[in-house]
């Protein structure tokens, strides 16, 4: 459930070409979900969480400016961009719970965050963690979204592992934070980052597609194929 969403941008981190930002150190953003065996979270809450940690980590003071994690962001963000889903449960989670970073709790999801780590400098406590078989369901189909607040589409031709899927949004989301003005990310932040995760028709998603929202498209490390179309970042702002 390693990502690196790619467009096609002169100079950007999601750019699919080699370029300048391949030869900077290459750093990961690590988020852990919390997924008790006898209570997983349902899918579509464990995808809005992870969402939101990654808004609530962009948004954290200790990610700006001469913040203790600022360095680690800016390297972060000035390569490119790769997030990693991993699961704990039990002792597993206490363990990350004690190192540095913040947890984001949904409806009944739990997802911490870290501060970025070079692709090779994982704490331990974290690189021990399962990458593979995060699966989730929901027990009853997500209600509609509401179309005032931010919704993040998935592509409903790509068939994604929950962990996988929670990287995408988190993708989805980070785009749309950089495109908004200083204005607009302060309401989106002091308002909690309210958003929607959901899967529309095809249709739907076609005509997604040509409006101008940012799109994340993946450069295929893991589960399908390079330049796939797999989030489309519907923030209200930018329509």
């Amino acid at each position: 459930m390693s990502d690196d969403p790619t467009t096609p941008v002169p100079d950007s981190p999601f750019r699919p070409e080699p370029g300048d930002r391949d030869l900077a150190p290459q750093f990961v953003l690590p988020l852990v979900v919390r997924i008790e065996r006898a209570a997983p979270p349902p899918r579509t809450d464990a995808l809005e969480t992870a969402a939101r940690a990654v808004l609530v980590l962009l948004g954290d003071e200790r990610s700006t400016g001469d913040g203790a994690w600022a360095r680690a962001v800016r390297d972060w963000q000035d390569a490119r961009i790769r997030k990693v889903v991993r699961r704990a449960r039990g002792a597993e989670w206490r363990r990350a719970e004690a190192l540095p970073g913040i947890t984001v709790t949904g409806k009944s999801a739990e997802v911490r965050v870290f501060p970025p780590v070079p692709l090779d400098g994982w704490p331990k406590d974290l690189a021990r963690l399962q990458v593979s078989g995060t699966d989730l369901d929901d027990p009853e189909p997500p209600l509609d979204a509401d179309l005032s607040a931010p919704v993040l589409w998935m592509n409903p031709d790509l068939d994604m592992s929950a962990g996988k899927a929670m990287a995408q949004a988190g993708h989805g989301a980070q785009l749309a934070w950089w495109e908004l003005d200083e204005e607009a990310r302060a309401a989106w932040r002091d308002a909690g980052y309210p958003l929607a995760v959901r899967t529309p028709d095809p249709a739907r998603w076609r005509d997604l597609t040509t409006r101008g929202l940012p799109v994340v498209r993946d450069a295929g490390y893991t589960e399908i194929a390079p330049g796939s179309c797999t989030v489309v970042a519907d923030h209200p702002a930018l329509r």
